[in-house]
């Protein structure tokens, strides 16, 4: 591996600078507030740390999965970039320089000042738990204190946090005076006079910040009513402009945050209980606060504050004429968002911090719950945890996998949340979806990893259809639907992208990357396991789930085909780091290879070949056989990070006779993750999906609509036309995406036949996918009368409309690039950064 020296942050790689192998953040303990007026998010963030084991990273028994790579213990000086002190910072300048520095991941925020955290004033006046009194060890310094709040067991959970809090909101030490920082373009470096080791370096420091307006963590926008909202818009650059911490995921933390929001609003966030709203004082704010007790990496930490709605269950005729005609959203949180009142329908008032499910005061009311035989569950309350049986390879936490009562928990409470104008499209595409698609997950893959489950309908210029965090899943308007239809067929990709994020509860988040340019390790599997649950969750027959799969994998095909096509060969290659995946520098830093290309976040490359990788060992060893075999990695890699390896090795174990078919790991590398291109297998394969039942049957209406303009076109200008007298066969939204490409292919298609596919099939109201290949065929043929679905699409499906941009752009017709041009006007603003670029250079 390059020593640190040698990264370049002026790539498009993206530099992850915290020298994790020399010490690790264990806790971040958040205390923000939000300013709309000034698009600003203000407070500190207290960070608890703990050095890593002499002469080197911790190992596994020191924090469980957590290891990072091998790092001397001395400071390591090639590790921090100095240069001038950017404004806002304060100098190292006296500061020797073998003093020991601990390097935080940190753009764009203006940090003011960084202080030791005096413990002594928390730990004297409470005394040492009395449990220390027992054990074998001694107590006698803030470090120690510290360490044993940090190793405290899962069992003391209630107390640990309790701890934290108290700890976090502990004054600044008064001997030590501030600390020395300074912050370069990707880090934030701090350093304490005359320390010189890691295990020397306060144990608990406190960082006041400013984030900036434009800052790359955090989207200041509107929502679909017009009303301002901010979130973490899932960034290249993670979270670190939104709060100094370590990106690289061997970081692994626990984290609370406590959020003050004005009073209009409501704050969701990656938290393991449904916060309760308290009043601040005589202000016009409330605090919101949430915790999490299972150490995950910092970048899955999310954040959404806005003027938005609960999803009721069911929807008043009241709430209806809202929808339609807008309201005023002016009133308190209380108010919108039916539940965030205590069990007396109060806010509460001055409560102190939460501290505990216990402790939460309120009503289990507004989560909904499933109708599916779980109502009776409520939220996870582990101090109640037996063990049954269940072996946890990770290390220490309240893991919901070695609880009994979890495992037969199908569904977990949840709620959904959106803009009022949503209100009625987010109940049917979401709120009555999420019972069947949260138990049809857990009949795949078993007992759900996090307790309770928040769906936001995010702002349209959200640049993807979904993204999935703890706790928390941000959905795009576009994966909801025109119309409330009527059965689950017509809610495919409503169903299938929540099943999507849904399954990013295993893969992804409880069992993450250790590498983050082995992407294919959570989006793969979440686009293999998309089909499995939603056929689970459709309740469809073995043979309409086979057909419903060929249909999906032919359509991925052709995608993955095109996209390689028009793709730097770079980019498409699954393990880009090849022998060196997973590898660090001595101090823990890395960069993560192509990790800020703008095109990258709009490539599927990773989703597609991984899901056509995962396709090919089903067929080897049986789609049952593989299913089952998830269920066993997730029970033992669940709370760890995992390269392809450790997949794929535990694969060629459970199913040695792989080995005398010619599989074998080395094989598996060279085939689909250490080269660009298609494998043998999968164009092999893709003949065969080409020639199944549901897509025959779409070949057959294409051959009805060829032939139809084709005689519309001779029979010329002069002859009265008349629609084509043809029986067409009522399509799946998956057949009609299919239908829509292979038009796509014909050079020509008659007005005629345009104005009756668009009438046929009611395009305009069809799912984004539909609508998305309809306005491809619209632009290709001209077709003016149906411009107005282009526009429509573009301004109100942003996370599908990137090149659609650039199809109007290669056309050269003068109407259609004014019109990439006035949509581009009328939505930049709002646009994703990424997508923003993207769409500039093409129309620039």
């Amino acid at each position: 591996m390059e020593t640190d020296g040698d990264l370049n942050p002026d790539t498009d790689d993206l530099p992850l600078r915290a020298n994790t192998s020399h010490i690790l953040v264990r806790h971040y303990a958040l205390d923000l507030s939000v300013h709309f007026d000034k698009k600003i998010i203000s407070g500190s963030v207290v960070l608890f740390l703990e050095p890593c084991s002499a002469g080197g990273a911790k190992t596994e028994d020191d924090v469980g999965s957590e290891a990072g790579d091998g790092a001397r213990q001395g400071p390591d000086k090639d590790s921090t970039m100095f240069g001038s002190p950017a404004d806002g910072s304060h100098s190292l300048g006296s500061a020797d320089a073998e003093d020991f520095t601990v390097v935080l991941d940190c753009c764009d925020l203006d940090v003011s000042k960084v202080e030791e955290v005096d413990v002594d004033s928390v730990s004297a006046p409470l005394g040492f738990p009395p449990e220390v009194a027992s054990e074998d060890m001694s107590v006698s310094s803030p470090a120690d204190f510290i360490q044993h709040l940090l190793s405290m067991p899962s069992a003391r959970w209630r107390e640990k946090h309790r701890l934290f809090s108290l700890c976090s909101r502990g004054p600044g030490a008064r001997s030590a005076g501030s600390l020395r920082f300074h912050t370069d373009r990707w880090s934030l470096q701090v350093r304490k006079a005359g320390v010189k080791s890691p295990q020397s370096f306060p144990r608990v420091i406190r960082i006041y910040y400013v984030t900036r307006p434009l800052g790359g963590s955090v989207r200041w926008t509107k929502d679909q009513d017009n009303r301002d909202c901010v979130y973490t818009a899932g960034s290249p650059i993670n979270n670190r402009a939104l709060f100094p911490c370590q990106e690289p995921p061997v970081a692994m933390s626990t984290w609370q945050a406590r959020v003050r929001a004005p009073s209009e609003c409501v704050v969701l966030m990656s938290g393991e209980d449904q916060a309760v709203p308290a009043e601040d004082g005589d202000t016009h704010f409330l605090i919101w606060n949430y915790y999490v007790t299972m150490p995950m990496p910092a970048s899955t930490f999310t954040l959404a504050v806005g003027h938005w709605r609960q999803v009721p269950a069911e929807t008043p005729s009241a709430l209806g004429k809202e929808a339609e005609g807008g309201v005023d959203c002016s009133g308190p949180a209380a108010e919108l968002v039916p539940g965030l009142r205590n069990s007396t329908g109060e806010v509460v008032r001055g409560s102190p911090h939460q501290t505990g499910r216990d402790e939460a005061s309120s009503s289990d009311a507004a989560f909904c719950h499933s109708s599916l035989g779980d109502q009776e569950l409520s939220l996870t309350d582990y101090s109640g945890m037996v063990d049954d049986g269940i072996s946890c390879s990770h290390g220490d936490y309240p893991c919901r996998f070695a609880e009994r009562s979890a495992w037969s928990q199908r569904v977990v409470p949840h709620r959904v949340f959106s803009p009022v104008c949503l209100l009625q499209k987010a109940q049917m595409g979401a709120l009555k979806l999420l019972p069947q698609c949260l138990a049809a997950a857990h009949a795949v893959l078993g007992v759900h990893p996090f307790p309770r489950l928040d769906v936001l309908i995010v702002p349209a210029g959200f640049s993807s259809l979904g993204m999935a965090s703890p706790h928390l899943i941000f959905l795009s308007q576009s994966v909801l639907c025109k119309e409330c239809p009527s059965g689950l067929s017509r809610l495919s990709l409503s169903g299938s992208r929540l099943c999507h994020e849904i399954a990013h509860s295993w893969f992804g988040l409880v069992i993450g990357a250790r590498d983050w340019t082995e992407e294919w390790i959570s989006e793969g599997f979440a686009t293999f396991l998309e089909d499995i649950i939603w056929a689970q969750a459709q309740q469809l027959s073995l043979q309409q789930t086979a057909e419903q799969f060929d249909l999906k994998a032919l359509l991925r095909w052709r995608r993955l085909s095109d996209e390689l096509q028009n793709s730097k060969e770079e980019l498409q290659i699954l393990r880009p780091n090849m022998e060196r995946t997973g590898q660090v520098c001595d101090s823990g830093s890395s960069m993560v290879k192509h990790g800020l290309n703008p095109d990258k976040t709009f490539m599927q490359v990773h989703y597609l070949k991984g899901y056509f990788l995962l396709r090919f060992l089903a067929s080897e060893v049986g789609d049952q056989q593989l299913t089952d075999f998830f269920r066993l990695f997730v029970k033992k890699y669940h709370g760890q990070l995992v390269l392809s390896q450790d997949f794929l090795q535990m694969f060629l174990i459970t199913f040695p006779h792989m080995e005398g078919k010619g599989l074998t790991l080395s094989a598996i590398y060279a085939d689909w993750l250490d080269r660009p291109g298609i494998p043998e297998w999968l164009r092999e394969r893709s003949a065969v999906w080409s020639q199944a039942r549901l897509v025959e049957e779409v070949k057959a209406e294409v051959v009805k609509w060829i032939l139809s303009s084709r005689s519309h076109q001779a029979k010329g200008r002069k002859r009265k036309r008349t629609e084509p007298k043809v029986n067409y066969k009522e399509l799946t939204a998956d057949q009609l995406v299919m239908l829509l490409e292979l038009l796509l292919e014909e050079s020509e298609l008659s007005v005629s036949s345009m104005r009756a596919l668009q009438k046929t099939y009611s395009l305009q109201k069809q799912d984004a996918e539909v609508r998305h290949r309809w306005c491809e065929l619209v632009v290709k043929h001209a077709y003016s009368q149906a411009y107005c679905d282009v526009e429509h699409f573009l301004v109100h499906d942003q996370a599908m409309g990137v090149y659609l941009y650039g199809e109007l752009m290669v056309q050269e017709d003068p109407e259609q690039q004014a019109m990439a041009r006035r949509c581009l006007a009328l939505v930049q603003e709002e646009m994703d950064q990424s997508a923003r670029s993207v769409v500039e250079e093409m129309i620039l």
